[in-house]
């Protein structure tokens, strides 16, 4: 379905949403119009589902960054999936093979509030936690 020039718009895209279709099609070789037209496409057909701001959470006073790793307690997790939707600190939750059910991401301001996090979670499921020490990529 896609071809080298369409992956070749997607790793730009990737590096910056924003960059102009003129731009990407001086580096793919194609013209402005043809980019926009592939982005289309591939937006139509669901390849490309959104475009997002990568926040430094630093900056806005988010100090610790942790993933955590959720044992469910039951099978009923509607609960759960509810408590993950209603936490603007929780940057993205998947369901996962192996060791655990789930895998949060969650940016904090402090240990205080990835203690108060822990204790409301607990109420779903049990966790174990890692603090990120520093991101590379």
């Amino acid at each position: 379905m896609l071809d080298a020039a369409d992956k070749a718009i997607l790793d730009l895209l990737r590096k910056n949403a924003r960059m102009q279709w003129r731009e990407i099609g001086e580096l793919v070789h194609l013209t402005g119009q043809a980019v926009a037209n592939r982005i289309r496409r591939m937006e139509e057909a669901g390849v490309i589902t959104g475009y997002a701001a990568q926040i430094d959470e630093k900056k806005l006073g988010k100090s610790i960054t942790a993933f955590i790793t959720v044992f469910m307690k039951s099978n009923n997790h509607e609960g759960f999936h509810t408590f993950v939707r209603n936490h603007s600190e929780v940057h993205f939750v998947h369901r996962v093979s192996g060791d655990g059910c789930y895998l949060i991401h969650v940016c904090l301001t402090d240990m205080e509030e990835l203690q108060t996090f822990l204790d409301e979670l607990l109420q779903y499921a049990n966790y174990r936690v890692q603090i990120s020490v520093s991101k590379m990529k």
